[in-house]
């Protein structure tokens, strides 16, 4: 006999209203910086107590949406939710997954050949110019775990920026939370304990390659080395995994 669904949990009162409140600073086009109705206003309009509205505003604080001032001219505030926040509360939710570095590659191989493909020819020479600057990072072989480790964090900040340069934040965002989850996946797995020379020529050789085809503005060109870049990564990332995990069952 097949168990009945579980029906879902009915959201708490808090939960509504702070909803209600976010639902009305989109409403009245406020921004961040914006100042909200003080708590003896927001009684009245949502009709609801002062525990009710104080956990509301706890709430909202605990997400960074709004932001409490104190002294001469404070008050509550529209908040802004950083870049960095937000990916601190999204890798929050993944924290007990159980991520791969397939799982990562399979989203990469999805998001970031698009993005080098809609980003050539549109780079500025500076941008174009950060991003060799950041490649002089791991411009050598790492001799060393701890200098494997420090370029590796470099080689995805390169696919960071890229994502940042482009007019898509979304994308942009999604590419950076990737770079950043396979950062700590590699740290926490400690895929660095050894140099991987070929990981690094082979990723720095498409970089390179990947820079010539921004700069000419040759989008197939780039979306076909960024998607080899992964391709290749991934495959080696997942023979460096098998090769710690041996060592460590040995």
């Amino acid at each position: 006999m097949s168990s009945l669904p579980t029906p879902p949990q009915r959201r708490s009162r808090p939960v509504r209203v702070a909803d209600a409140i976010k639902d009305w600073v989109v409403e009245q086009g406020l921004k961040p910086g914006d100042r909200l109705p003080g708590e003896t206003e927001l009684i009245q309009r949502f009709a609801m107590s002062k525990g009710t509205i104080r956990e509301a505003l706890r709430l909202l604080q605990a997400q960074g949406l709004v932001e409490t001032k104190t002294g001469p001219g404070g008050g509550l505030f529209v908040g802004e939710v950083s870049r960095e926040r937000a990916r601190a509360l999204l890798a929050n939710f993944f924290y007990f997954q159980h991520i791969t570095i397939d799982d990562i590659y399979q989203v990469r191989i999805a998001l970031e050949p698009e993005m080098a493909a809609s980003l050539a020819g549109r780079l500025t020479e500076d941008q174009l110019a950060e991003l060799s600057a950041i490649m002089e990072d791991y411009a050598q072989p790492a001799a060393d775990a701890e200098e494997e480790r420090v370029q590796h964090v470099s080689s995805l900040k390169f696919h960071a920026r890229l994502a940042d340069f482009g007019e898509n934040a979304m994308l942009g965002f999604f590419i950076g939370f990737m770079a950043q989850i396979l950062t700590d996946l590699t740290v926490y797995k400690r895929l660095y304990t050894q140099p991987n020379h070929d990981l690094w020529r082979n990723g720095r050789e498409h970089q390179i390659d990947l820079i010539a085809a921004l700069r000419d503005g040759d989008a197939e060109a780039a979306r076909r080395i960024m998607r080899e870049h992964m391709q290749e990564a991934r495959q080696m990332m997942e023979d460096q995994e098998a090769e710690v995990m041996k060592r460590f069952i040995v």
